[in-house]
């Protein structure tokens, strides 16, 4: 039995528990309750609104969130079809996602789910996962920020941030993090803005606006932002630790180019940097991406046509300890470059490895398993747990 579920039955009075006389003592009845299957405790908001009121309460949430232990893998996948004409607002142009369990040899499809909303031509990326919520915006200008949780078939549309400086000199990229503030449990949206003058030489400035979910507004950060001149790589970032992590550059006084990890800690709100590995003299320019490795990171280099540079950190902030894997790409009638999308459970990586083909390969045994998903394009790969998260929340959240 969870520690917290005796004062969380004690915290709610007993006719908020007992839809009978019958009823089992509080603290037995929530214990079974929060070992249900996610679909059986949405059923359970239907019994009594008592019941409704103990399942929608902020404790029995989080103690709900500790229980949930299986992990699964999301893939968001488009299919051919839907890949050439997403620009079509039909239901076959939807994303569709599916989750597969990841301790399970055959990596079977435990469900599929569509999101909820068609914008008409705007498409939509996962911006990333975390407890059971994924985090979508819109291509290009990233202002349309949804926040979702498919298993209670729920979801918040974030309020607009700040427009965008219609100025024709200037172009910008945009880069945006979702992860969680382990100090608050408030789950907040980062957009990164780097904005350059076509007309002049000066280096790129950056804005950082930061929402929180849990006071439903943005603002824009003012202190502690990286150095003029930094220029964040977009996407995919990493969260990892109650933080975010980009791979970011900036050229120095005599022009060099230095790439390192740009960190933005979700509590303090303040931003620091991760040394790169050691590159090799050719490795240095190559273009470089991150993942979460566990609690950690992980870098990846598309080295060539061949074969992959793959950089772990064992010990989280410490660059001292960047080790390098190579990852040899598989022969076949056409050569395709490795993409890495991320790590299951055990550790292997999970590759791309053409146009729809996907595996698994260990990285000490080099063994690899194919795990299907053939025919689909554009994929996103990550960690996904149940959750209740937004259940308890009353403004803005939108049901299906």
């Amino acid at each position: 039995m969870s520690d917290n579920l005796p004062e969380l039955s004690r915290s709610i009075p007993e006719e908020a528990i007992m839809c009978d006389s019958h009823s089992l003592p509080p603290e037995i009845l929530l214990d079974i309750i929060i070992r249900l299957p996610i679909k059986s405790i949405i059923t359970c908001t239907s019994v009594c609104k008592t019941w409704k009121s103990l399942i929608q309460n902020p404790s029995f949430i989080s103690d709900h969130l500790r229980h949930s232990t299986t992990k699964y893998l999301l893939f968001s996948l488009y299919s051919k079809t839907a890949w050439q004409v997403y620009r079509i607002p039909h239901e076959q142009g939807r994303e569709h996602y599916a989750l597969h369990w990841d301790d399970n040899q055959d990596f079977n499809e435990y469900t599929k789910f569509y999101f909820p909303l068609l914008h008409g031509q705007e498409r939509f990326r996962v911006v990333g996962t975390c407890n059971g919520l994924i985090c979508l915006a819109n291509y290009i200008c990233c202002d349309t920020v949804i926040i979702w949780n498919p298993c209670i078939r729920k979801f918040v549309q974030v309020s607009k941030p700040l427009p965008l400086p219609n100025i024709p000199p200037f172009r910008y990229s945009v880069s945006v993090g979702f992860g969680i503030d382990s100090k608050t449990s408030d789950y907040k949206v980062a957009r990164i803005l780097s904005f350059r003058d076509r007309k002049s030489a000066s280096p790129p400035k950056l804005e950082v606006e930061v929402y929180s979910l849990a006071t439903a507004e943005w603002k824009t950060l003012t202190t502690a932002l990286p150095p003029t001149g930094t220029e964040c790589y977009g996407n995919p970032h990493a969260s990892v630790n109650g933080a975010l992590h980009w791979v970011a550059s900036r050229r120095t006084k005599d022009n060099m180019l230095i790439k390192f990890v740009m960190v933005l800690d979700l509590g303090d709100e303040v931003f620091s940097e991760i040394a790169m590995p050691k590159f090799a003299e050719n490795e240095r320019n190559l273009p470089s991406t991150i993942s979460a490795y566990g609690n950690s990171l992980a870098l990846y280099q598309e080295v060539s046509m061949n074969y992959l540079n793959i950089w772990l950190m064992k010990e989280y902030g410490n660059a001292s300890s960047w080790t390098k894997v190579v990852i040899l790409a598989d022969q076949g009638p056409r050569y395709y470059r490795p993409s890495a999308k991320g790590f299951r459970k055990s550790g292997e990586v999970i590759l791309k490895m053409n146009d729809t083909k996907f595996i698994s390969r260990d990285l000490e045994t080099q063994e690899i398993k194919d795990l299907g998903n053939a025919g689909y394009y554009h994929t996103y790969v990550d960690y996904y747990v149940e959750s209740l998260v937004l259940n308890d929340k009353k403004s803005q959240l939108c049901s299906y």
